[in-house]
């Protein structure tokens, strides 16, 4: 007997960036489908010839919501969860006033674990299926998030944050120790499941030479994984690391010398580039991760989409949270929007959700697996109610096509216009 899962709805896809060919790198089917087998994408199409040609199928018919992959959010910080939308000034004092003091409490695995289940939540609420996140200094941390993440079949990316200065006591490791349990932690959880180990030194002011010089090490020794990091976030930040590394060329280079810049670096904010890092992120084919929630909430400036995609780096979009003001990334979409309008360019609707997808997937290199709706990827998929409140109803009524009916849902929209979520071809409970 058949198990083939057969949606029908709207459906959005993507075969190309519409950076560079515009919104033709969609398809858009207004009566399309999606064959899932195994948590997989096995066929798609028009919805009446793979109704025909699978009879056997399981028919979930979404209407007129539109089907698109899974939000990946590719930066953010589950153990800030409880303390989102935390009112702050500048990057260092949030920090020491907010963060620092609620991450000192995931060294007790209870905890971990219940912030960890309520951040799957909230973000499988809000449409989002795969994450890249830092967890604390704690193993334990990284093990909550990792096991929470494998009982849902969900795909995570993660690491242990490590500090070994400039932060709390009980907020700091060494450099040994960071490279012990970040080496223990590869192996206990990378590749296992659907799971993938980050190497992740916060930024370069909690972290001494030693300690970044061990990761590089590390990251030398697994070659195959990716390191997460903070760069160029804030103008003040930038000046610390100037003082802290008075040899260093620039705030990248604080990394460069340390081995920690590569193809598979993941660069946050990186806001206030020098043109040599520029040159060298283009150069070796790092990636820059846009946190546009976060850089208005935290006061940092306004990241340079246009330019940085125009010199052919891969970026992916990310809600930063707790720095970022919300754990949907609709929002974030929206934020990028009005970022990029102050920089003088208006992405188009096709972009926005690009970034969200495909092009969050590419930037942590997990493009093989998802962030599309080809057969063959796994079936992380999302229904969006284009219709999910009056107001946005009432625009979407008078588009002319689908982006002009998707904009006011990406611009308006939250957790109400997430009808359905799949992980890996399974249904998400809905509250």
């Amino acid at each position: 007997m058949s198990h083939d899962t057969l949606l029908l709805g709207q459906t959005l896809s993507f075969d190309g960036s519409p950076f560079d060919s515009g919104p033709a790198a969609a398809t858009h089917r207004t009566h399309g489908g999606i064959l899932i087998r195994d948590g997989r994408i096995v066929d798609t199409g028009d919805g009446a010839t793979l109704r025909a040609r699978n009879p056997q199928a399981r028919i979930d018919d979404q209407g007129a919501a539109l089907l698109c992959a899974g939000f990946i959010d590719a930066h953010a910080h589950y153990p800030q969860t409880a303390m989102i939308a935390s009112w702050g000034k500048r990057l260092i004092d949030w920090l020491n006033t907010y963060t620092f003091p609620e991450e000192m409490r995931f060294e007790d695995p209870d905890y971990a674990a219940e912030i960890a289940a309520r951040y799957l939540d909230l973000t499988a609420s809000n449409g989002t299926t795969t994450i890249c996140s830092y967890c604390t200094i704690h193993p334990t941390s990284v093990d909550a998030l990792m096991g929470a993440a494998q009982a849902r079949g969900q795909r995570l990316l993660a690491g242990k944050t490590c500090m070994d200065r400039n932060a709390p006591e009980g907020l700091r490791d060494t450099a040994q120790s960071a490279y012990d349990d970040s080496k223990s932690l590869i192996a206990r959880w990378h590749g296992k499941d659907r799971l993938s180990y980050v190497i992740t030194p916060r930024f370069s002011p909690t972290s001494t030479p030693g300690q970044l010089a061990a990761l590089g090490t590390l990251w030398a020794e697994h070659p195959d994984l990716l390191m997460q990091t903070h760069l160029s976030e804030q103008t003040d930040e930038i000046a610390w690391v100037k003082a802290l590394y008075p040899t260093a060329r620039d705030y990248l280079d604080t990394y460069e010398m340390h081995g920690l810049l590569g193809a598979g670096g993941l660069y946050g904010h990186a806001i206030h580039l020098e043109p040599r890092e520029k040159d060298r992120l283009a150069e070796v084919g790092a990636a820059l991760v846009h946190c546009p929630t976060s850089n208005t909430f935290i006061g940092s400036g306004l990241f340079d989409m246009a330019g940085l995609v125009a010199r052919g780096l891969r970026v992916g979009l990310a809600t930063d949270t707790g720095g970022g003001s919300s754990f949907s990334m609709l929002r974030t979409m929206a934020a990028a929007y009005e970022i990029a309008q102050l920089r003088g360019t208006a992405l188009h609707p096709s972009q926005l959700i690009w970034l969200a997808t495909a092009g969050s997937a590419q930037a942590l290199g997990i493009d093989r697996h998802v962030g599309t709706l080809a057969p063959g990827k796994e079936a992380d998929i999302i229904a969006l109610d284009l219709a999910s409140t009056p107001a946005i109803a009432q625009r979407a009524a008078r588009a002319e096509d689908l982006w002009e009916a998707l904009f006011p849902t990406i611009m308006m929209g939250d957790d109400r216009a997430i009808k359905a979520v799949w992980i890996a071809g399974q249904a998400m409970p809905r509250s």
